[in-house]
């Protein structure tokens, strides 16, 4: 059995692959390289050689990175997935490592990162750029610090909370709950107050960022 890792590269541009390819190529770890312009076309060769690991980009025609990750990952749980995508925003990195991919990367990376991504991965670890994976742990240690702020509201103020995060107007939370009108004023000071919010936009984002109303994408 050959140790060299056996990767599949998805990306729908041929320049952008090739380039790719060249890099792993370098390395005398890397052993056979497959190929594919899109997530359907991956699913396929996944099944067909059972490539190591998949180097997945993001931004695809057909059914994109994410469903590709999705479906992948149904196939195979043990599936090892790296992307490497031109977004460097958070959210798209959560997204990612919560759909089942062990690691990110972006593609302004140096060639050497990589490689390194690869191998790591390949051999049961995870990998994700350092700038990436300190913004990361600084999120979590953030939401955490949320949740705690969340816990913190009344059962009478987190029900205000969740009215006024989903659209309601105070007039209207107050009837929806049988107060009166000044009651759920006072709520609302209160609850921005706690949660260290100065208008109802930044409730519903904290909301929705915690799963608890419905995704502000959907």
């Amino acid at each position: 059995m050959s140790d060299k890792i056996d990767v599949l590269l998805v990306d729908d541009h041929a320049v952008v692959r090739a380039g790719y390819k060249t890099y792993l190529s370098l390395s005398n770890r890397i052993g056979d390289i497959y190929e594919a312009d899109k997530g359907e076309t991956a699913c396929q060769l996944y099944t067909q050689y059972q490539p190591d690991i998949v180097v997945m980009d993001l931004s695809m025609p057909g059914i994109g990175g994410f469903e590709s990750i999705r479906r992948l990952m149904a196939r195979d749980p043990n599936c090892k997935i790296l992307v490497f995508s031109i977004h460097n925003e958070l959210v798209y990195v959560t997204r990612a490592i919560k759909a089942g991919a062990k690691g990110f990367i972006t593609k302004n990376s140096v060639p050497e990162t990589l490689v390194a991504a690869v191998c790591q991965i390949a051999g049961g670890g995870s990998y994700v750029e350092p700038e990436l994976a300190q913004q990361l742990a600084f999120n979590i240690a953030s939401e955490k610090d949320e949740s705690e702020q969340i816990r913190q509201l009344s059962p009478r103020e987190f029900d205000v909370f969740c009215l006024l995060a989903r659209g309601y107007t105070t007039r209207k939370a107050a009837e929806k709950l049988c107060l009166s009108y000044k009651t759920v004023c006072n709520h609302g000071t209160a609850i921005k107050d706690k949660l260290g919010v100065k208008s109802v936009a930044e409730m519903t984002l904290l909301a929705s960022r915690h799963g608890i109303i419905d995704n502000l994408a959907h």
